[in-house]
């Protein structure tokens, strides 16, 4: 080697050694800030306070705001608009509310009247309320319901369930305490178990089914009238008891005409954003998620342009996006036959789309393994449902849906409530002791707004002359519904 090149071959090593070493105190200064390995989300530095946004970023991260936001916001606004009540009572007449930490109980179906909330069924008898666990826990009070169908929801903030109470769980009659995730108290004797809430907020939904019959409705009042939910500080280990046949009609605070009610307003969405993000803990991989979101709200609290922008990014994106997620193609894969089914029903974790669409068509799902949901807007020929016309659904003989509750198919109208008629009538299933069943033991259910040939039957499903949906609920589903492995019937437009 001669004297140039050995030379260059030290220049070279040298220069190699000092990139190295530059390459190291990069790594470790990545690693002093966080951003390395072994680091928590919480150690990684977040957006600088006092930045500058251009109109472009402020748009992109409030539209997703927007989107992720919107089912937590209606939550908040559920809760104050149904909780404002002095006592149990039934909203509009219709509807079960009660102050928060309690419930009120229905003793009938629920009216087809009722505009609070999209896609109830009439298999069941509905109890619902609100609570404030960090407050107080609420006490579920469970009496003894035989061989009766029942299941007792509870979802937290991001509308996520997580307490298991019901036939399917083999609960026992008792009292079931529901805490906060702050709450640190002692459970007293006599609570048989307990549930914690990732959430402060909370809401309860006690379902009790009943056939469509006087027969059934008089033999569960004596039970409806066990079924409780009170704050912690009423309890004492007897069984209350509440005729929840008597209870007052408050006035209803929105109306709604033929749609729901608007939970969710854009122009004060962001300014009910800041009680979301202070009081719903991210999940894992949401910290630096939550560091964009609050940095916008600072922006839009000290920045009247930047308040004004996000105001009419959440008009544009309620009209331009949610609107559209009442589509029942958005709200979960395709299960067959043109019908659609979410898979992580109130177990959404970060699926937002899904979370959304359902809180935006169909709020308040009970978990996969509780109850399958599956609907459809169209017939087999992908055109869409229309009471101008008329549809057959027909399952074959041992293709009921597979369930060890019950089942029912529903009709809606195009704002996914009940259309009224003279019949009566807005779904068709196991509450139904008088359906028509043929001679193969297919069971068909006739679809229109005029019954047709079929009058004489029992199996028809009034329609409006309108656009309309159905859907399919299949409470406490065998495997082959959850997996996939049973599907749907086929809707055929018969004229």
């Amino acid at each position: 080697m001669d004297t140039v090149a050995a030379l260059q071959t030290v220049d070279m090593a040298t220069t190699s050694k000092a990139a190295s070493e530059s390459i190291i105190r990069q790594q470790n200064e990545l690693v002093d800030n966080g951003a390395g390995t072994g680091a928590t989300a919480k150690d990684v530095a977040g957006p600088v306070a006092g930045m500058r946004m251009p109109d472009a970023f402020v748009k992109t991260v409030g539209q997703f705001a927007y989107v992720w936001g919107w089912p937590m916001v209606s939550m908040i606004n559920r809760r104050t608009g149904l909780t404002s009540v002095p006592e149990p009572g039934l909203r509009g007449g219709v509807l079960p509310n009660a102050p928060l930490g309690g419930v009120c109980m229905m003793t009938d179906y629920i009216a087809p009247t009722q505009r609070f909330v999209a896609c109830t069924n009439q298999d069941v008898l509905y109890g619902f309320g609100f609570g404030s666990l960090d407050e107080q826990p609420a006490v579920f009070q469970i009496p003894d319901f035989g061989d009766r169908f029942w299941v007792a929801a509870a979802w937290d903030h991001r509308t996520d369930s997580f307490a298991q109470l019901g036939k399917q769980y083999g609960t026992k009659p008792g009292f079931y305490a529901v805490v906060g995730p702050n709450w640190n108290g002692t459970l007293p004797d006599g609570i048989t178990g307990s549930f914690r809430s990732s959430t402060a907020l909370a809401a309860f939904c006690p379902r009790v089914f009943i056939e469509d019959t006087p027969q059934d409705r008089a033999a569960v009042s004596d039970l409806i009238r066990q079924v409780n939910i009170y704050p912690l500080d009423e309890f004492d280990g007897t069984i209350r008891t509440y005729d929840w046949a008597d209870v007052p009609s408050f006035p209803v605070p929105e109306e709604a005409g033929s749609a729901e009610i608007r939970w969710v307003d854009p122009d004060t969405f962001f300014d009910q954003l800041h009680e979301v993000v202070d009081t719903v803990p991210p999940l894992p991989g949401e910290e630096a998620m939550y560091g964009q979101f609050r940095a916008l709200l600072d922006a839009f609290d000290e920045s009247p342009e930047v308040k004004q922008t996000l105001i009419e990014v959440a008009r544009e994106t309620e009209n331009e996006l949610i609107t559209p997620l009442l589509r029942w193609e958005f709200n979960g894969p395709a299960a067959g036959n043109n019908w659609y089914s979410p898979r992580n029903n109130s177990a959404f974790g970060t699926d937002y789309l899904t979370r959304t669409a359902l809180a935006r068509s169909n709020m308040f799902e009970n978990a996969p393994h509780e109850t399958k949901y599956i609907f459809t807007d169209t017939d087999i020929d992908g055109n869409q449902l229309d009471g101008s016309h008329h549809y057959t659904v027909t399952f074959a003989a041992g293709e009921l849906p597979p369930v060890n509750g019950f089942f029912s198919l529903t009709l809606y109208n195009k704002h996914h409530f009940y259309y009224e008629n003279d019949v009566g009538r807005y779904s068709l299933g196991t509450k139904n002791t008088d359906l028509q069943y043929g001679d193969d033991g297919s069971l068909t259910f006739y679809i229109g707004n005029q019954p047709g040939d079929e009058a004489a039957a029992t199996n028809w499903l009034p329609a409006p002359a309108d656009e309309f949906s159905l859907y399919i609920r299949a409470y406490w589903p065998k495997q082959d519904i959850i997996d996939g492995t049973w599907k749907p019937p086929q809707v055929h437009r018969t004229r």
